[in-house]
């Protein structure tokens, strides 16, 4: 079996519902491939592990390969008559749902855990809810998942030039606000009996506008965050003033400070709720960036480089955890969560090279 069979394999089953089958395929190949500790968690997430487990002092550092084996919900032309997912090859191309985001990286990932040649323990993890805010993750990191250090497999090919993988030293988070504005109602020929929810919710949208947008350096990278009211919704009728108005707020947050929302709740009537808050990466160690760059030279012809992903993975959750990470995958710019999405089968080889080189290396 090959990188390419096995992610064959993993694509073709579903799991934007229910992410058990997937888990069990990729729990079975553990078992049968490696002799590894492998574990399933009550969340659904599969990890494996290599090398002494011993929680001494002395105990090795650990490097960690994480992905995700969830996936977002297929399009009609993805699934079959009997639902299953349509899986096709073609011109070095692997297409279904999946492949690039990001069961072809867990393939790759798997292969090189199995082979690698570790220089402290190696774990590998594949988790489950990364596409409904890293739900996974999170329990992973409640029950104790810490390695010191992690790969993230998703995406960071074509960011410096098309066709070349790099190595994501930061990315962004996304902070998901909802401002809700309340007034009073009241016939809209009597504007003195009323307060208009939908002005209160402009004054908002104009502290909204004013406010800073934080910024963040990252290893010589300059991340600026940004805020966005993406949609409002308000009104009942045309002669009703307006009792209640709502404007969702997209964020993305950069490490560090955050966006002062507080001054947004200055405005009379307004309340903003927090939804979702998918945190940002920075990789905190340069001499560990730089020997994942270093694989990844290795195994391409290009010049890979060090870049910033602008939006979440599951990087961020362990990065705020205390794991250092970097984000080095082969899914390419546009190609996710699309009804064409595919990944290059070439990359994925490449990317199991930097895996188990990696691997091999580090900790250093």
């Amino acid at each position: 079996m090959t990188v390419a069979d096995l992610a064959r394999d993993l694509v073709a089953v579903p799991s934007h519902e229910d992410e058990t089958g997937a888990g069990d395929a990729i729990e079975a190949w553990l078992r049968a491939e490696t002799d590894a500790a492998v574990t399933r968690d009550g969340a659904g997430n599969v990890l494996a592990r290599r090398g002494p487990a011993d929680a001494s002092a002395d105990a090795p550092r650990s490097l960690a390969l994480v992905g995700h084996h969830d996936v977002v919900p297929p399009d009609a032309s993805q699934v079959d008559a009997d639902g299953a997912y349509v899986v096709a090859e073609r011109d070095g191309r692997l297409h279904g749902r999946g492949s690039a985001d990001m069961k072809g990286a867990l393939s790759a990932a798997l292969f090189a855990f199995r082979d690698a040649e570790p220089a402290g323990e190696l774990v590998f993890a594949s988790f489950v809810g990364e596409e409904v805010g890293g739900e996974g993750v999170r329990h992973a990191i409640e029950a104790g998942f810490s390695p010191d250090y992690a790969v993230v497999v998703e995406g960071s090919t074509g960011y410096s030039s098309p066709g070349v993988t790099d190595v994501a030293v930061a990315h962004k988070g996304r902070r998901a606000s909802t401002i809700t504005a309340r007034g009073v109602s009241a016939h809209a020929s009597e504007t003195g009996a009323g307060e208009n929810a939908i002005y209160r919710a402009c004054d908002a949208v104009a502290v909204l506008r004013d406010l800073d947008r934080p910024t963040a350096a990252v290893l010589g990278h300059d991340l600026v965050g940004s805020l966005e009211a993406t949609e409002v919704r308000g009104g009942t009728a045309w002669n009703v003033i307006p009792d209640e108005c709502t404007v969702t707020v997209d964020e993305r947050t950069v490490p560090g400070e955050r966006a002062d929302l507080d001054r947004i709740e200055a405005v009379e009537g307004v309340a903003v709720d927090v939804e979702q808050d998918l945190p940002p990466m920075a990789c905190d160690d340069p001499a560990f960036a730089d020997a994942v760059l270093d694989a990844a030279r290795a195994a391409q012809d290009g010049a890979p480089e060090q870049v910033v992903k602008p939006h979440a993975t599951d990087a961020g959750w362990l990065s705020q955890a205390g794991t250092t990470c970097v984000v080095c995958g082969p899914a390419e710019l546009g190609q996710a969560h699309t009804a064409d999405e595919s990944v290059d089968l070439d990359v994925l080889s490449r990317c199991r090279a930097v895996y188990e080189a990696v691997a091999g290396s580090w900790p250093a």
